[in-house]
């Protein structure tokens, strides 16, 4: 591998790889609405690129009268059947982007706060190897915005994490990237992710390729050098 590439590149899934975004508000609505309670569209903004279980702890203070468990898995399988009716919506530039970073040698993981059975459906319609690593939250020891799951995604994948580079489109999950020690990129979908650390903001994965990537980490390489 060019040494001036970073050694792996981490993954988001819901809103980076994936535009599911919408499926998860989706479900979330009707389950609320079944006890009785209301839930608006600026509520299920906050719960972007939380983890499950603390967002199953929010809809048990909008009144949803259900265990976290019961909760996540409800979620979940709403979201695959989405998933398995409309299809999955990868966002514009991501399957070109996981190429061409696999032809460069490039490891990388899919880190992401979805239960595994979830991560790994999405990954099964991908038709190529593009994941070496998947770090799913029901594998994580703390959820995003803990820096656990990309600390245990660098770990699985033998690299440090000041020699990868995460994607995110949250706040809680730049967060987590920018804690872990990873070079990170926000590619905002539902909510802003300006003032939360990220090394660089992209507007879209269109076009983008290894070669960007690996000019993200270079520049940020030589700000941390002159620093010093």
């Amino acid at each position: 591998m060019n040494p001036s590439l970073p050694a792996a590149v981490l993954w988001d899934m819901d809103g980076t790889l994936v535009d599911t975004e919408p499926y998860w508000m989706a479900a979330e609505t009707p389950l609320v609405e079944r006890f009785g309670g209301t839930w608006s569209h600026e509520q299920a903004l906050r719960l972007v690129g939380l983890g499950l279980e603390d967002s199953a702890r929010i809809f048990q203070d909008a009144g949803v009268r259900m265990g976290i468990t019961d909760i996540v898995d409800h979620l979940t399988d709403d979201v695959m059947t989405q998933l398995a009716t409309k299809g999955v919506p990868f966002r514009p530039g991501a399957r070109a982007l996981l190429e061409s970073l696999k032809d460069a040698g490039i490891k990388t993981a899919l880190v992401t706060m979805s239960l595994r059975r979830m991560a790994e459906s999405v990954v099964d319609l991908i038709d190529f190897d593009a994941f070496d690593v998947i770090i799913a939250g029901d594998d994580a020891t703390r959820p995003k915005p803990f820096p656990d799951p990309y600390l245990q995604a660098c770990e699985a994948l033998g690299v440090s994490p000041a020699d990868a580079v995460a994607i995110e489109d949250s706040p809680n999950g730049l967060r987590s990237a920018v804690a872990s020690g990873a070079v990170s990129i926000g590619v905002p979908l539902m909510v802003s992710v300006a003032g939360v650390g990220a090394h660089a903001i992209w507007p879209t994965l269109e076009g983008r390729t290894a070669a960007d990537i690996a000019e993200v980490h270079r520049a940020h390489a030589q700000r941390q050098e002159a620093g010093r």
